[in-house]
């Protein structure tokens, strides 16, 4: 069966009508519509010679057994954020089902080569990216605090999962999944504005940025809004205000791609005729240089403290999560330039923003590579993301040379 990128495209449109409405995309994991897609998709592979199954995280994987055990993994998400968009995550599953599609047509490959749909990449429900490939990398640690997780319903993360068929005490075991794993790919759309702005389809992605996430809380004192005095006030908004606008400058000055962004202020009592008390601030920083992404850190934390003496304030950090800079293995950086040039004529090398699982399985040290295809306008994460259909085919080319490549570097002896 020869490769086919078109259908890929197609089938990108039907699970867009299976698991869509008119605000985008709904297949937030732990929910029906996620069970639907994954449905679909065991629907796509069936009749292939593939052992399928679902590990104790709730990954799905499908095996095509190779000559040699050692396995080369091509891997994504089809789960989405609420009213996002048609490819975020799907695209990378179902341009590998293509891929594994033409490779089991040809008879038994050098190596087994493995497709796998990550459980619950986006953490929309409940606040918990990446779960199933934390949970398979072995760097899910934080097991005690996803027990006290509930989403906007009040409903646990334990409940959600189980109902879904995993148990929370047992998601580490999938980490057997990745033994004997030689190498990781992925494709993904860009969700930034950097390759249409070079006018270039296709990239290789160098490493995914560390992330800091806090949450930053002033307290001050509420008052009565008409009748404490301006030079009187203790206004925990106060503070919030000066440090989300102190944050650019923190951006600006580290340089080199560095973001900052505060992408929620919760304020108490929050009634017009009170002057806030308490203000709780999300703060996301990200960077590719641990240093770096250190520096930045420490910045917005003596910022903060010095905002809080200007208002007669106080204010309190709690990190949330965090993830280290991940740089790619540059071996495969090396064969994704060259897939990249062979379908596209030119390529470009860029760092990546936003978080990917592939992030999680190069963190358990599976040598891993990143493709990335232009998005239209820069935008993810909403109905209108897009990109160009003789795009998404040269991606799904792209993705299948690499494999090809991959195959032929771990088969290799030495």
């Amino acid at each position: 069966m020869p490769l086919d990128p078109g259908r890929t495209v197609a089938e990108l449109k039907e699970l867009r009508e299976l698991t869509g409405d008119e605000d985008g995309a709904q297949r937030v994991a732990w929910t029906d519509m996620w069970e639907r897609a994954r449905a679909w998709l065991r629907e796509k592979l069936a009749g292939l010679p593939l052992e399928h199954e679902i590990d104790e995280a709730g990954n799905q994987w499908w095996t095509l057994r190779g000559a040699s055990e050692r396995a080369v993994l091509i891997g994504g998400h089809i789960d989405s954020v609420p009213n996002g968009g048609w490819l975020d995550g799907a695209l990378n599953v179902v341009a590998g089902v293509e891929v594994v599609r033409r490779l089991a047509s040809e008879g038994e490959p050098a190596v087994t080569v493995r497709l796998v749909d990550w459980a619950d990449e986006e953490g929309a429900r409940f606040g918990r990216s990446l779960f199933g490939s934390s949970a398979a990398a072995g760097s899910m640690a934080d097991q005690d605090e996803l027990r006290q997780r509930r989403d906007a319903e009040g409903v646990a993360l334990p409940e959600a999962l189980a109902a879904h068929g995993v148990d929370l005490d047992r998601a580490l075991e999938a980490r057997r999944q990745i033994e004997g794993a030689a190498a990781y790919l992925e494709l993904h759309i860009e969700q930034g504005p950097v390759l249409e702005s070079l006018e270039l389809p296709l990239g290789v992605v160098l490493g995914t940025f560390g992330v800091e996430r806090h949450q930053v809380t002033f307290r001050g004192q509420a008052a009565h809004a008409g009748s404490t005095p301006m030079d009187k006030r203790r206004d925990a908004l106060a503070g919030a205000a000066k440090l989300e606008l102190e944050i650019r400058e923190i951006a600006a000055r580290v340089g080199d791609g560095a973001v900052c962004t505060m992408g929620g202020v919760v304020t108490r009592p929050g009634i017009v005729t009170s002057v806030v008390e308490t203000a709780e601030c999300l703060l996301d920083q990200r960077h590719l240089d641990a240093s770096k992404l250190a520096e930045m850190l420490s910045n917005a934390e003596a910022a903060s403290r010095r905002f809080a003496q200007e208002e007669d304030i106080e204010v309190e950090w709690e990190r949330i999560w965090n993830i280290e800079p991940i740089l790619f293995d540059e071996a495969l950086i090396s064969l994704a330039e060259e897939a990249v040039r062979e379908v596209a004529g030119r390529s470009h090398q860029l760092p990546s923003g936003p978080l990917h699982d592939a992030a999680e399985v190069a963190r358990a040290g599976v040598p891993t590579v990143m493709l990335f295809v232009q998005s239209l306008r820069g935008l993810s994460h909403t109905k209108l993301e897009d990109t160009r259909e003789e795009h998404l085919e040269l991606a799904v080319q792209a993705l299948d040379r690499l494999a090809d490549k991959t195959i032929a570097r771990v088969a290799a002896p030495g």
